[in-house]
């Protein structure tokens, strides 16, 4: 049995696309939404499904105990970022080795970093007159972007794109392959 915690500070679609997928599992469950963000829509997107939230400031997350006895309440076997903004904490990544997973809406290592999220990606991408972009899934370490990539898919930036419109494609391929990406991390463990 896995459990998931997933950490979201905004609108939360990728969330509820997570929480969704993995209804019907028998052996993942997500367990517990985790914001920074009090006013976070994806904190009511977690609680029209019956998950569990919680929400923490800077103080709490990076100077106590308190996030990770949550987890550890709930039972957490995996944590997933999905639009989660602030760097993980040495403590949380030393509890969970290779068992916290983000998404990027780019092709990693180009255009990763701190700062580099949402928008300011997408208008980089097109400013650089780059080709394609798309989502990198990897593992969370010390480090803004840094840690092993798992998965990766690719779309074109066309020479019309706004940020907008490269958003939506990129959206389109974080809903498409998160979940199943998830889910193939931990299989694999399970086995």
């Amino acid at each position: 049995m896995s459990n998931i915690a997933i950490f979201a500070s905004g609108s939360g679609t990728n969330a509820e696309n997570i929480i969704r997928f993995f209804r019907p599992d028998a052996t993942i469950h997500i367990r517990l939404l985790l914001s920074n963000k009090a006013d976070a829509k994806a904190l009511e997107r977690a609680k029209k499904y019956g998950i569990a939230t919680y929400v923490f400031d800077r103080q709490i997350f990076y100077n106590s105990d308190q996030v990770l006895n949550i987890l550890e309440e709930h039972e957490i076997t995996h944590i997933i970022l999905a639009g989660f903004l602030w760097l993980v904490p040495g403590p949380l990544i030393s509890r969970f080795p290779n068992a916290i997973v983000n998404i990027h809406p780019a092709l990693l290592p180009k255009y990763g970093g701190k700062g580099m999220y949402g928008h300011k990606v997408h208008e980089s991408v097109i400013a650089n007159r780059e080709k394609e972009s798309g989502i990198t899934i990897h593992y969370v370490n010390e480090h803004y972007d840094e840690g092993n990539i798992i998965f990766q898919a690719r779309c074109p930036v066309c020479k019309d794109d706004t940020p907008d419109s490269l958003a939506n494609r990129i959206h389109e391929l974080e809903y498409e392959h998160f979940p199943r990406v998830i889910r193939e991390v931990i299989q694999k463990e399970q086995r």
